[in-house]
């Protein structure tokens, strides 16, 4: 799956909160609209680390992807997560197990199961020809 060739070629990019590019860094969402070929400036910008709604998160995906059912996920697939009390974090499905951007290294690929709990799945919407 292509999303997921290029969520691979950004591991090693340090982690940035509300950065969007391989030079600057890249959190979460930047690793997700970077992954899917999404323009930079197409999510918020000035969130916090903590607190922000599930139901924001999920608006802002609704354009382009659709949620799908949890026990369905295959690679490239997004995945919406409980990294904390008040922590929501976005990888993407590999197929070996989740790429995503840590806070302390960076973008990963992390084998297996994620280690927090799996609040939805979202897939590319067909793109119309």
């Amino acid at each position: 799956m292509e999303a997921v060739e290029r969520a691979r070629s950004l591991i090693g990019t340090r982690f940035r909160l509300q950065g969007r590019s391989r030079e600057v860094g890249i959190d979460c969402l930047g690793l997700v609209l970077a992954a899917f070929g999404l323009p930079a400036n197409c999510g918020r910008r000035n969130y916090a680390a903590r607190g922000v709604a599930r139901s924001e998160i999920e608006a802002g995906l609704a354009p382009w992807f659709r949620r799908i059912a949890r026990t369905r996920v295959v690679a490239g697939d997004v995945l919406l997560l409980q990294a904390g009390r008040e922590v929501l974090h976005l990888g993407i499905a590999s197929g070996a197990g989740m790429i995503h951007a840590d806070l302390r290294h960076g973008v990963v690929e992390r084998p297996g199961e994620s280690p927090w709990p799996l609040l939805a799945v979202y897939r590319r919407r067909m793109r119309k020809v």
